[in-house]
């Protein structure tokens, strides 16, 4: 961060927080507008909080990376000549002679998904003139935007739960602060959201189809350039929500019972193709070769993490082969969600992960012991959005936690399921008190 940081950069948050309380009476109503300039101003915090980890804390790390040897030199490109800053945003991967000179200095050109943030980042530059916290807050700003779009979804079904939604959805500590920065996870938590609302606004509430159909392929590609692998967890749990929904909107249950296995067939089928070309064209998660990415990637990353004396994990010794993997299904998911303990904490950082792990588990077991052990999981099956939030969420934990073997980074790189493994939590035990006066009601008469 440079002294044009303590300039540019509270402009830009003045004229952000001017623009949200314009907008704030087209996007709230009178319950859930308090939520919402909270829910921004705590998102800046959190871009402005990674900057100042990363340089005095980390002393360095991605977020510098994408700054200061990336898009620091698309600026400078653009600042010489327009017409290369623009080549240097559309680039491909190959070095070209016009761009080269600048090209050759960004770290990450040849990687696809890391040169998508460099090239955003670009863009917000040109915007902020090169100024590494204001392009910070424009990446928080733009995630929040999802974040909140996402948290539209679950408050229109369950407007009466909108506290413990906007928690789940807006507030969660490691969500905002690995959420916001300039960094991956923010432009992946902000496309995620928006997918996710575009799939809302088109097969549930039915509204403007054309327009969410294009917002949801934008996001959709986002995602599949930065982190495929979140794309290839949302398109079943999403097939299964659309699917679902239709089926439990039927009134007759012969009808239901012979429709709902061609119903959930058809839903898996098409996830399965929607999955084999999302990834056809990433030979790392390809579904004859994501096996070996996963270990790859695993044993990579615990063997750094050692190296240099992180906080590695293993799940034991077991073969990558499709039955290896599936043994160890449950000890990943569990990771995931709930580890590291408070006694695996080496740093201050890790040790408030563990702290939002535990108390993960605590709201785990308070929804199971309050919705009741059958309940929860006739819920978890029946109802559409809850199994549409549960598929997501346990199948990306089951993703990260077998292929990531570092505390450090499963904390970054669960950020995408959290929202919606806790808001299904906080619904369960919501819908079994419902459940209960029907019961209640039933009996009376």
């Amino acid at each position: 961060m440079e002294a044009k940081d303590l300039v540019v950069t509270p402009i830009f948050i003045f004229l952000i927080l001017t623009a949200a309380f314009l907008l704030r009476p087209l996007v709230t109503d009178s319950i859930n507008r308090k939520y919402f300039i909270p829910a921004l101003v705590i998102k800046i915090i959190g871009a402005i909080a990674v900057g100042l980890i990363y340089q005095f804390y980390y002393e360095g790390g991605d977020t510098f990376t994408y700054f200061s040897y990336g898009s620091k030199y698309i600026y400078e490109a653009f600042m010489d000549s327009p017409v290369t800053g623009i080549k240097l945003i559309f680039a491909s991967s190959e070095y070209q002679p016009d761009t080269f000179q600048y090209a050759s200095k960004i770290y990450t050109y040849g990687d696809s998904a890391s040169y998508f943030v460099v090239r955003v980042a670009g863009v917000f530059d040109l915007l902020t003139f090169n100024t590494y916290s204001a392009t910070a807050v424009l990446f928080a700003t733009a995630s929040f935007s999802g974040v909140w779009a996402l948290f539209l979804v679950f408050y229109r079904e369950f407007p009466r739960l909108h506290f413990y939604l906007a928690i789940a959805c807006l507030f969660i500590p490691s969500v905002v602060f690995w959420g916001s920065g300039l960094l991956k996870d923010t432009l992946t938590l902000g496309a995620l959201g928006w997918a996710t609302y575009s799939v809302y606004q088109i097969f549930i509430a039915k509204r403007k189809w054309a327009l969410f159909t294009f917002i949801l392929l934008i996001n959709a590609y986002v995602v599949y350039v930065v982190k495929i692998y979140i794309l290839i967890c949302f398109i079943p749990a999403a097939f299964l929500w659309v699917f679902t929904r239709y089926i439990a909107k039927m009134q007759n249950l012969m009808l239901k019972i012979l429709i709902a296995p061609v119903f959930l067939t058809m839903a898996g089928i098409s996830g399965y193709y929607a999955i084999k070309e999302v990834a056809e064209e990433n030979r790392r998660y390809n579904l004859e070769t994501i096996s070996k990415t996963a270990e790859a990637t695993a044993r990579w990353i615990h063997y750094v993490s050692v190296r240099e004396g992180g906080s590695a994990y293993t799940l034991g010794d077991f073969d990558y082969s499709t039955a290896g993997i599936i043994r160890k299904f449950p000890q990943a998911i569990w990771v995931t969600l709930y580890r590291p303990y408070l006694w695996e904490a080496h740093n201050v950082v890790m040790l408030l992960s563990a702290f939002e792990s535990l108390a993960m588990l605590a709201l785990t077991l308070m929804a199971i012991f309050k919705t009741g052990f059958l309940r929860f999981f006739r819920f978890a099956i029946n109802k559409p959005i809850l199994l549409f939030c549960f598929a997501f969420a346990i199948s990306f934990a089951f993703a990260v936690g077998i292929s990531t073997y570092n505390f450090g980074s499963l904390v970054r790189y669960k950020i995408p399921m959290m929202p919606f493994f806790i808001s299904a939590l906080f619904i369960m035990p919501y819908l079994a008190k419902s459940d209960r006066k029907v019961e209640t009601l039933a009996l009376v008469e």
